[in-house]
Parts: structure tokens; C-alpha cells; sequence
């Protein structure tokens, strides 16, 4: 078995606590297994990675690369993925969307959130369609004491919902966008996580809350909607975010475990176009052990539990 370190990787930090561009690297390749092993430290160690101008990274190597990590899940839960690759769910933003431009944590609403996602920007509009990211690690690390203990206490139902499914920007809900909405909307998950889980790589304990939270077990739904806001305000505090200038073909790579994430919508009808894949995870782990476990809906029904 060789001992010898993975390479060096060119990277540029881009704040304090989250994120970093990795330069000299043609995604369009294949790349060596050490440099694979490097760019996964870098996402978990930096939250979210990104690769300028890799112009002749398409699909197929979009799903090449990202299955060099682990497992390719389903494009989205509910929603169809792209005519080339069930793994790939293209985003278009020009005439209907679905909610991002909220912070959230892909598919915390599913027993097996996502390990990680890498997104691709297709088409971009001239100015707006940044992306923000926020560090949940160095959230949790923020908080003073006596929260921490209250968080590592919690659990938490999430839940996928009609705030998010599609909806025409334009304000004519034709056909095409009811029967996208119907199509999100066709299956519902009820998953409960706890607020604090165990980076099953770092060990680092990190955030699991964004916008699909639902309510805290045991408690009512406006105590649930107060302790939200008191958690969550730490995880979106700038020191833990970092938002990104796209440019067309620029892909970013995040560790779904540690961050959050927030389409900001500021361009209009203007055409933005992304590819997103996601990589399998794990059922998450509380700091005692215990694992999450599917308490209605879909996944629950199904016996995934």
C-alpha cells in the first residue's frame, strides 16, 4: 500500500472560515486518485470548493467525477432528472424555478441526506445569480455554551413542502408549471435528524436545520419556529458564509454534511442555467450515537428506517 500524501493542491482561500478555489485542475480528465483524495480533504476541511472556467467539463464528465466520491443518488427525490442522466437535474431559471433562494441543506427531508453536491454553471445572466454557503461547523463552534448543550439535546422533523416546489416568476401558472409542482409535490417525507450531528469524516460536529425544519420533537410549532431562528441566525452570520461570483463554467463542490446554501434571485427573468448532481450519504449520527430515522411519508411507508 503506498504511503505517500496526496498532492499539494493550488488552492486561494476566499474567506476565513468557508470555501477556497482549487486552480490548475482540468475537471475534463482523469484525474489521479491522489488528487481525488486531495480535493475531498479540501471540501471537508474548506465546506465548498470551486473550479473556474472548466469550460469542457459537460455532463458525462460531471457524472464521471462526481462518482469518484462515493454513489451517484437519485437527481432529486421527486423531480425528474435530465434526458442524458437520471443523476443530473438541470435547473433552469429563465421562466420557472424552485425555491433555493432559501438556506437549506439538500434533501435534509430524506433519511440519507446527500454526502456532497457539484454543480455546474451552464448559462449565467450578465450580473446577480451569486451562491452563498455557510460553514455549520464553525456555526456550532460560534455558539455560546449553554446553547451548544441545548442543540446537542435536540431533534428535529424535516420535511419537504409546497415553499419550495415550482413556481412561475412571471405570475402565469400555466400548465407546464402546475403539472412541475404536482410532479415535486408527489411524494412527502417526514425525517427526523438531530440538530447536531457527527461529520462522519472530520468528527467535527456540525448544524443539520435550513428550510426544510418542520418543528423540534416535543415541542410546539411556535417554541419550534422561536429556537430556529435563535439556532439558525448563528449558521447564516457572515463569518461563515461565503458567496460566489458564477461565471459559465465554473463548478462548485460542497460537503452537504457541514454547509447550507442559498440561491440568491436578483437577476429577474434573465437566463440562469445550472446542472447539479449529488453524491449518496449516510444516515447522520447524534453525538450519542443514535442515528435519524424516517417517522412518515415515502420513505417510512417503504420501511427505510
Amino acid at each position: 500500500m503506498s504511503t505517500t500524501s496526496p498532492p499539494a493542491l493550488d488552492m486561494k482561500r476566499i474567506t476565513g472560515n468557508v470555501g477556497v478555489e482549487i486552480r490548475g485542475i482540468d475537471l475534463a480528465t482523469d484525474l489521479s486518485a491522489d488528487t481525488v483524495s486531495a480535493i475531498r480533504a479540501a471540501v471537508v476541511q474548506h465546506k465548498v470548493v470551486f473550479f473556474r472556467g472548466q469550460h469542457g467539463f459537460d455532463d458525462a464528465w460531471q457524472e464521471r467525477f462526481a462518482s469518484r466520491f462515493g454513489a451517484l443518488a437519485p437527481s432529486h427525490a421527486t423531480l425528474s432528472g435530465s434526458a442524458a442522466s437520471p443523476a443530473i437535474l438541470e435547473l433552469d431559471y429563465s421562466t420557472t424555478q424552485i425555491r433555493t433562494d432559501l438556506w437549506h441543506t439538500d434533501a435534509s427531508y430524506q433519511l440519507r441526506p446527500p454526502l456532497g453536491t457539484i454543480l455546474r454553471a451552464v448559462k449565467m445572466p450578465p450580473y446577480g445569480g451569486d451562491t452563498a454557503w455557510a460553514n455549520t461547523a464553525t456555526a456550532y463552534q460560534s455558539m455560546p455554551e449553554e446553547l451548544r448543550a441545548l442543540a446537542d439535546s435536540l431533534w428535529v422533523v424535516h420535511t419537504n413542502t409546497g415553499d419550495n416546489a415550482p413556481y412561475a416568476l412571471n405570475g402565469e401558472d400555466g400548465a407546464a408549471i402546475r403539472a412541475q409542482r404536482k410532479e415535486y409535490l408527489s411524494r412527502e417525507f417526514f425525517t427526523k435528524h438531530p440538530v447536531v450531528q457527527l461529520h462522519p469524516e472530520s468528527g467535527e460536529r456540525t448544524l443539520l436545520l435550513g428550510q426544510f425544519f418542520h418543528r423540534v420533537v416535543g415541542w410546539s410549532i411556535a417554541a419550534s419556529r422561536d429556537v430556529y431562528r435563535l439556532l439558525q441566525s448563528y449558521v447564516v452570520t457572515p463569518e461563515n458564509v461565503v458567496r460566489w461570483r458564477w461565471a459559465e463554467g465554473d463548478v462548485a463542490f460542497w460537503d452537504n454534511r457541514a454547509t447550507q446554501h442559498y440561491a440568491v434571485r436578483d437577476y429577474g427573468s434573465q437566463g440562469r442555467t445550472v446542472h447539479r448532481i449529488t453524491i449518496a450519504g449516510d444516515i447522520p449520527q447524534s453525538i450519542s450515537g443514535t442515528r435519524s430515522e424516517s417517522v412518515g411519508g415515502d420513505e417510512f411507508t417503504v420501511g427505510i428506517h
